[in-house]
């Protein structure tokens, strides 16, 4: 780094400039109350390292705006769960991934489980919808162009790493063609 440059030395943490970060993460991301808080509160504790504050009154400051945030609807962790959901199985992800990926960003098991339950009265086999569109998103199994044979153990390996159980990823790796999967 740079000699002449000055490191940044980050804002204190006061009620209006913890409410302007929420509101420019909010812009930005769709996130659930957990999450929100924790961003908050690596920025609180930021600047109370840097300022010699007590990281405990901008805990206060941030559980209050994310309550007042959940009152005004800001923050409603059940659409954020039912959004990603949605858009964790376009891409691919099983429902096991599903769960770990909404946990670990602070949403709720009930809610994790309405939302998921929301998504299987779109679809007759979840997971199966979602084992092809990660197959077709990464070209594996009959998506593959040439060289199924000696890929097949890489691509079953792929879709287990996803989540996906052995025989569901066989029988999508092992299907002749896209249309022989889509029957």
């Amino acid at each position: 780094m740079p000699e002449n440059r000055k490191t940044k030395i980050p804002r204190k943490a006061t009620q209006k400039s913890i409410e302007n970060a929420a509101l420019a993460y909010l812009q930005r991301y769709a996130t659930s109350a957990e999450n929100l808080r924790a961003v908050l509160m690596r920025r609180v504790h930021r600047a109370a390292y840097a300022h010699d504050d007590d990281p405990a009154a901008g805990a206060e400051l941030v559980a209050g705006l994310i309550a007042r945030y959940k009152r005004a609807g800001l923050l409603d962790d059940v659409a954020y769960a039912e959004g990603r959901v949605m858009t964790l199985h376009r891409r691919g992800v099983s429902r096991r991934g599903i769960h770990a990926r909404l946990s670990a960003k602070g949403v709720s098991v009930d809610d994790i489980e309405a939302a998921l339950t929301c998504l299987s009265g779109e679809s007759e086999d979840v997971e199966f919808d979602a084992a092809c569109n990660y197959a077709r998103r990464r070209r594996l199994g009959p998506w593959r162009v040439a060289g199924r044979a000696e890929r097949r153990d890489r691509d079953l390996a792929a879709l287990a790493r996803q989540g996906f159980g052995y025989d569901l990823a066989s029988k999508i790796i092992d299907a002749d063609d896209v249309a022989a999967l889509e029957e």
